[in-house]
């Protein structure tokens, strides 16, 4: 075991290097004019501390002083340089003591972080944020969500920012600014399971949003072009599939939704306008039966269309005699053998996503397992909630009723996000760099039943991921 008790002294010493004149071969130009300030610096420190100012280095042509010793000059216009210094600090002696510090000084200090690609820095910074000046971001909330999600190292804050905004999302479409929030932001927010509010405010508020990032539009809709149509339903098409038009009254559709029915897709459009025209006329409201073969083609190689037919049964919580109200896309997203079987390349491709459905050949087996998330997956270590998320299994390829089918029961414990697993559900878990080997299924699960019958670790063979849209 190591014995951490030279670390002080280690610190120290590399402290005093950075004050001593001698030695240096690095100045470091921060801000901007009149706000300038040189620094003195070691080539070697900075190379492995910062992957920035690595691969700066690496390319930058070197001058010689007036000592005749190797000077290489470098300029960070976007730090200030009272900001750099304390991080320049923690470069060398990895201390940087924050309770002294304005929460809008280590806010600047994170965001300087990320510049120069601190990642360990980049999280400590975020969890002291949350942990120990969670009442100021609260009253300072429009520039900790702009911060947050202009930066996707931020994800800590952007998690702290979501769940902020449930807590009262009327007060934030209400905003001065809301239409500044970002359409990752605007997203998060209205497709979390969690989520409450009536789906004409919703669209409402999308609609207002999507018309604010696209000024030059008429203020009427009456007077849109077929390109002013199309440039607000290219604006708009991420938020359509998780709106609930099929909840909205007839007198609402015609109103609010109506006026813009060319932004929505087609086939969409045709079964709301089929829908709203028989409940207007007192029938019973009718199940709307799409296209055959909607799913024709999924880009899979585990599963057929006849799969992803049930799979999005299952979504709809639909009886088998029931037809389909909702034509789904299956948008493959990431595929072992294709992307690898990282857990980093899976957060990096999957992290921000909802309504995914996660699809896993066992190797040596004709098993399928699998499992839906109808909120985002994340990199925070925790659970996330959520009541409509399961997990099946089918015996084998062919036969599709052959199945196991798990819904969620313990909806707290519905998915786990840890930067070390892959898609990891409360009853299937696959285990990061190692899924090869070392996943398995939980027969004491959160979920209502095990989709196997035996807790061994099996292997995996191929895993796809796809994300669920509305046509």
């Amino acid at each position: 075991m190591y014995d951490n008790k030279f670390l002080p002294n280690l610190s120290k010493n590399l402290l005093e290097i950075l004050e001593d004149n001698e030695f240096y071969d690095v100045t470091i130009e921060v801000g901007n004019d009149p706000y300038v300030k040189i620094f003195r610096a070691h080539m070697v420190i900075l190379y492995y501390r910062s992957p920035y100012l690595r691969r700066i280095l690496s390319t930058i042509n070197v001058n010689r002083n007036n000592n005749d010793g190797i000077l290489a000059h470098v300029k960070l216009p976007n730090i200030l340089p009272e900001i750099f210094q304390l991080i320049l600090r923690y470069i060398y002696g990895g201390r940087l003591s924050l309770e002294e510090y304005d929460t809008s000084d280590i806010i600047e200090i994170l965001i300087a972080s990320s510049e120069l690609n601190l990642q360990e820095l980049i999280t400590h910074l975020q969890s002291f944020l949350i942990e120990n000046r969670k009442d100021w971001l609260e009253q300072n909330f429009n520039l900790i969500y702009k911060t947050s999600f202009k930066n996707d190292s931020f994800l800590k804050l952007q998690n702290f920012c979501t769940e902020l905004m449930f807590k009262a999302p009327k007060n934030i479409f209400n905003s001065i600014d809301f239409t500044s929030l970002s359409e990752k932001g605007l997203l998060s927010l209205i497709q979390h399971d969690n989520f409450q509010m009536d789906v004409i405010q919703v669209w409402d508020h999308v609609l207002k949003w999507g018309i604010a990032q696209n000024p030059e539009l008429p203020s009427d809709p009456l007077n849109y072009s077929k390109d002013d149509f199309n440039i607000l339903k290219n604006t708009l098409q991420h938020f359509i599939p998780f709106i609930k038009f099929f909840n909205l009254t007839p007198k609402e559709y015609l109103n609010k939704v109506y006026p813009y029915k060319k932004v929505i897709p087609k086939d969409l459009r045709e079964n709301l306008f089929k829908y709203f025209i028989d409940k207007s006329n007192n029938n019973p409201e009718p199940k709307i039966v799409v296209k055959e073969n909607s799913l024709k083609n999924i880009d899979s190689k585990i599963i057929t269309d006849q799969h992803a037919e049930l799979i999005s049964e299952w979504i709809d919580r639909l009886e088998i005699t029931d037809m389909i109200t909702n034509s789904y896309e299956f948008k493959l997203i990431l595929r072992g053998s294709r992307d690898g079987f990282s857990s980093h390349k899976f957060h990096k491709i999957c992290d921000g996503k909802s309504h995914t459905v996660s699809i896993i050949k066992v190797k040596d087996s004709n098993e399928i397992l699998g499992g839906y998330n109808p909120i985002f997956w994340s990199s925070t270590g925790r659970y996330s909630s959520t009541k409509d998320s399961f997990i099946f299994s089918f015996k084998n390829k062919e036969n599709i009723e052959d199945y196991i089918l798990s819904r969620i029961k313990d909806e707290v414990l519905a998915t786990f996000n840890s930067s070390n697993y892959d898609p990891s559900f409360h009853g299937l878990v696959l285990i990061g760099n190692n899924c090869y080997d070392q996943s398995f299924c939980r027969n004491n699960s959160s979920y209502e039943r095990p989709i196997r019958k035996t807790e061994y670790i099996f292997s995996v063979e191929e895993y796809e991921i796809f994300q669920i849209m509305i046509k």
